[in-house]
């Protein structure tokens, strides 16, 4: 089936986007939704509680995605193994939130190959520190003594968290981020965080598809309504996050 070339959006970043197909969604199954516009934080905020997020690379305009199906992961998937545990419990790691934000960003911009090229090209790693700057971009790091060895970052509204992405530099620190992040989001309320795209590693961790039209209402309720608790701004050690 050929789909209509999406629309381009104004240059107002307060303007709205354009209504995602309803219905059959195999039928209205394009992913992306528009092209165009800027990253401005209204615009942002506007495009996630839609269900909707940039994703481009270099040199190509702004494209904006609202995939069908979505992936998510239930807070309550993640199952830890004992191996695992015991990692948590190591003396030297540490976890905490928000505390390195731009570094957290600029690792997970590093191709994951040679050759490869980055989305998290620098105009949106300005963005997201704005986002971050205004409360609503955070993001879980992963330390071993002084040395930053996972993370990940994302955006918050009401109980839903949007993933972007995460990195890591020694074995198990983006799992550990992605644990701890769920713990956190069960307390405030969560029933998953929005992955985006599906991919092999996180179906293995408990992820889980929804059609985009059960997504969507979802993230409507979800993204307004208030959190049992305020954002943590400190975490417990890692060791009280494995039992």
């Amino acid at each position: 089936m050929m789909h209509a070339r999406p629309p381009v959006l104004s240059a107002d970043p307060t303007s709205p986007f354009p209504d995602i197909p309803a219905g059959n969604p195999e039928a209205c199954a394009a992913p992306v939704i528009a092209v165009g516009g800027d990253l401005d934080p209204r615009r942002l905020l506007n495009a996630y509680r839609h269900g909707i997020f940039p994703w481009y690379g270099p040199g190509s305009p702004i494209i904006w995605w609202s995939p069908h199906p979505r992936c998510v992961l239930p807070v309550a998937a993640f199952r830890a193994s004992r191996r695992f545990r015991r990692q948590m419990r190591h003396p030297d790691l540490r976890l905490t939130v928000d505390h390195a934000f731009a570094a957290v960003v600029a690792a997970c911009a590093v191709p994951r190959r040679a050759g490869d090229e980055s989305w998290i090209v620098p105009e949106m790693a300005y963005a997201y520190r704005r986002l971050h700057e205004a409360g609503h971009a955070h993001s879980l790091e992963v330390w071993q003594g002084e040395a930053l060895i996972g993370g990940l970052y994302g955006v918050l509204l009401g109980r839903l968290f949007f993933a972007e992405s995460m990195f890591t530099r020694a074995h198990g620190g983006s799992k550990i981020a992605l644990y701890a992040l769920l713990r956190i989001m069960a307390e405030l309320g969560a029933p998953f965080i929005d992955c985006q795209l599906p991919n092999p590693h996180l179906l293995r961790l408990g992820a889980m598809t929804l059609p985009r039209d059960v997504f969507l209402a979802l993230g409507r309720e979800l993204t307004a309504a208030r959190p049992r608790r305020p954002w943590p701004v400190r975490l417990p050690p890692a060791a009280a996050l494995s039992g």
